[in-house]
Parts: C-alpha cells; structure tokens; sequence
C-alpha cells in the first residue's frame, strides 16, 4: 500500500485570512488567532513584532497594537479541510482525514492511471492550489507514518518499511500525540527523536508514559492494524463562511464567493460532475437593517446554459449577477448551495477551434448577457407554422439549458421541409409593410422602379383567426442591384382590408 499524508500547517491562519476582505496590493497583515484569551497561532507577520503562541491577549496587543486577533474557530477549520479531502477524492475513493489539519490519501491503485508517482502528485497539487492551502506532502506504505512525517516535512517519499523506519527514527518524538503531553519528561531524559524512544525497553516506556506512545509508533511503522474509514462525499454542496467585517460592496462579497467558489469545484471534481445550477446565500446584520420590511437574508440564483466546473466562468457570471445586485443591508454571512448537477466526461482538449468549442463560447456569452441584463432581455426567434411572414416567429426568452426553440404545432413532413428549403425568405423582415409608390403600376423603391425577377408567390392564410391575407409576393431588384421582397394583394376584397398597390416586406442580405 502506499498512503499520501498532506498536511496543513496553517490551516487556522488561513481558513481566517479567507474570511477578511482583500488588503490594498493583496498584502497580508499581521494576524493572531486567540482562544481562551491566549494566542494560539500567529502568522509570520505577527510573530515578527514579537506575537508567539503562549502569549496573553493583552501582551500580544502591549508588544503590536496594530495586531488584528481573531477566533480560533475548530468548525471553520474543519470545512477548509473538508475541501481539500474533496478534491483528493477526485484522485482516489480511499481519503480520511489526519485531524486535526490533515488528510490521507491510499493510491496504490491509482498510480498507473495518473502516470505514476510523481505525476500523480503534481496533479495533486495542481488540484489544490486554487484551494490557497500551505502543504506538506509525504508517501509511506502505511498511513499513520505518512501522517506524523508531513507534520514535520515535505516532498519525502518512502518506497518501502524500511526506509520509513530511518525517517521515523530521525523524526523528532512531538509528533506523537502522547509526545507532545510529555515533552518535557522526554526531553530532560535525552529523548528527542522517535529512534531514541526506540532504543528503550517497552514495559519501561508504557510504566511511566502510558500505552499510546507506543500503539501510536507501532502503528507508524506497520506494526498494528490501522484501520481508516474514508470519508463519504455529501449529496449536495452547502458550505458557509462567515466574514470577520461586514461587506458593503459588490468586491467585498465576491471576495468570500470566491473561496466557497473554489470549494465548489473541488466537491465537484470529486464525483466528476458539473454545476447546473447554484445559489449564493448573503445573510444581512440586524442592525444595520433599514426596517422590519428588509429582508433577512439575499438569495441569487445563478443557472447556467450549459453545466460547468470551471472556476473562472462561474465567478465571471456571479459578478455579472452581484453587479446588477443593490443589497439591502450590509452581508456578515455567504453560504453557497448546488444540488442541480450532471455527471459526464470532461470535454477534451483541441488544438485548432471546433464546432463544439464554437458552441460553447457562444454559450457562455449567452450566459453572461443574461447575467448581465437579465433573462427576459436575452431572447431568440422561434419558428411559428404560419404562411405569414409577419405571424412565422416570435420572440421569447433564451432557454437556459441549450434546448433548441420548442417547435408550434404538428411535426413537420420531409416533404414540407424540403418545400421551404426551395424557397427564397428574405434576412430581414419589417415590422410592418412599407407601402411603395408606383408609376403605371410599377412598383417604385427610394424614387427608382424596381424590376421584378421571381414570383407571382402566392400566399393565403389567416382565415381561421380573422385575420386572413390573400397575396402575391415578388423578389425585386433595385437598380443597385440589391434585392427586396415585396407584395401585393391578390383579391380586390383583400385589397380593401390591406390597401391596394405595392407593399416591401423585407430585404435580402
């Protein structure tokens, strides 16, 4: 077997920082995490004005005062995790979690499919970089081994028992759980290695630090069943961030988006699926409500023409939508939601442009012109069985699932298809007939006879609506050489309901 331990040294630090709003040039300030009024982690740029974990609150702020402290919040911690165990998931079925800032991945089955070890592993880290996570990275045949040795390093590789045992003997003994509660005994007998607790008699060693030292260490060395239950993936994706300071513009939202957006597509790859449809929820503060009618919470739905897992469209289409968007009151809380998805084949790479890929741009530029200005906005001609070129389309809304124009009436025969094929339909269609002048009845275009070059075309229709044409249609040629459609009414009776002489119904391109 062969375990992959990835380890988050600051997981808390950063599961916090994704919750603060973008600093001027991306720069990332000072920050402490406190629990129990004690600091618990300090990034680097805290512990250089001298902030270490140990320290009160109240020393911490005496030594930096321009400090900014958070809560250590184990609940948030634990669905930062829970991201990047989904995207493990899209590597192999076996991944359980290291708490409290690890996970493990067994891939011995999946090394020939991705390419070998180190293939696997870039592709790994490629995964999880849109993540934003600090990692350790370890392989060793069993996985309590690949978990204390990521603790402490990364990028080591242990191809058999043996050469895991000579990393774990050079491994300091803190990475053991117990290690950690009796470091100082350990450490004022001489033992500052898990190779110098080795050497020691074992009754002596469980007499005075207990049991599980040693279970811990027989289990990293493949010496005791260590049995891992894999985590199972969730129906549907629900995942919450609450923001450290209230966000009142459209960038500050889109900042927490994008971490739950990121979290999003690593659920997704996990089952090899694409979103449909999803929503961000944006909960409000109380106080800063205007009344009791503002609402508590803001919820956008976002659909998608064609389903996607690609990072950067659904956050272009999000910002498409916060854009159009005024809140009502300032957000603390973002929870994004999908359920509507579909699982199929990732498309494949080309090289030169493809009809598909044509499609597709055109999709998502679909996409974000609804987004942008709303659905009922974004519309397409729809085909209508009717003869009468002002009754045979209409408008309607653009679907949002690439269907084609749902079709009116009966199917139509090969026969009738074939028919209109033959015929000749001008681009583009007036509103409403232009009536021409006409000179010794000849119809007259911006002053010039046209020269009639096709028809008489006869069309009768309309009878069953009350609204019953009867008409000869003629293409024309302007001197130009431009052509036109043009009509006139075929019965005197028609004439009198249309208007008698000449009449331009539309223009060829």
């Amino acid at each position: 077997m062969l375990w992959i331990g990835l380890h988050l040294p600051l997981l808390p630090l950063e599961s916090f920082l994704a919750t603060l709003p973008a600093g001027p040039g991306g720069s990332e300030p000072a920050v402490a995490l406190v629990e129990a009024h004690r600091i618990v982690h300090a990034n680097a740029g805290a512990q250089a004005l001298g902030v270490k974990p140990g320290l009160k609150r109240a020393t911490a702020l005496a030594l930096a005062p321009q400090l900014l402290i958070g809560q250590a919040d184990a609940l948030r911690d634990r669905q930062a995790l829970t991201s990047v165990a989904h995207a493990a998931l899209a590597f192999t079925p076996a991944v359980s979690f290291a708490l409290p800032q690890g996970v493990l991945l067994e891939v011995e089955a999946s090394l020939r499919y991705f390419g070998g070890h180190d293939a696997l592993l870039q592709r790994l880290r490629d995964a999880l970089r849109p993540l934003g996570h600090a990692l350790h990275c370890v392989s060793t045949p069993t996985a309590q081994g690949s978990a204390l040795l990521s603790r402490s390093t990364d990028g080591l590789h242990c191809a058999d028992v043996a050469a895991l045992q000579r990393a774990l003997d050079a491994a300091p003994v803190w990475l053991l759980g117990p290690g950690r509660e009796h470091w100082e005994a350990l450490q004022g007998m001489g033992l500052n290695t898990l190779g110098d607790l080795r050497s020691l008699p074992r009754a002596g060693l469980t007499r005075r630090f207990g049991e599980a030292l040693l279970v811990e260490l027989d289990s990293a060395l493949g010496r005791r069943p260590d049995p891992r239950v894999s985590i199972e993936l969730p129906a549907s994706f629900d995942s919450a961030l609450e923001l450290f300071a209230r966000a009142d513009t459209t960038e500050q939202v889109l900042h927490g988006a994008q971490v739950l957006l990121a979290r999003l597509v690593a659920w997704l790859a996990a089952q090899h699926a694409f979103v449909r449809r999803f929503s961000l929820q944006m909960k409000h503060e109380p106080r800063w409500r205007r009344d009791a009618g503002t609402p508590l919470h803001t919820t956008l739905e976002i659909a998608l023409a064609e389903p996607s897992r690609d990072p950067k469209h659904l956050m272009a289409l999000l910002r498409e939508r916060l854009s159009q968007l005024a809140l009502p009151a300032p957000t603390l809380e973002l929870a994004l939601r999908a359920s509507d998805i579909a699982r199929q084949p990732p498309p494949n790479t080309e090289l030169f442009p493809t009809p598909r890929s044509e499609r597709e741009g055109l999709t998502r530029l679909l996409e974000r012109l609804q987004a942008r200005l709303g659905r009922e906005r974004v519309q397409r001609l729809v085909p209508v069985q009717d003869h009468r070129p002002e009754c045979a389309g209409r408008m309607e809304a653009a679907a949002l699932d690439g269907s084609p124009p749902a079709r009116t009436g009966p199917p139509l025969r090969r026969a009738d298809v074939l028919a209109r094929r033959a015929v000749a339909r001008p681009v583009w269609l007036l509103p409403q007939a232009l009536p021409l002048a006409q000179r010794q009845s000849r119809p007259l275009l911006d002053g010039a006879a046209l020269q009639l070059l096709a028809g008489p075309e006869r069309i009768e229709a309309g009878w069953w609506d009350g609204d019953a044409v009867e008409r000869d249609y003629f293409i024309a040629q302007q001197p130009d050489g431009a052509l036109v459609w043009i009509y006139r009414a075929r019965m005197p009776l028609s004439a009198q309901s249309e208007g008698e002489g000449w009449f331009l119904q539309g223009r060829f391109g």
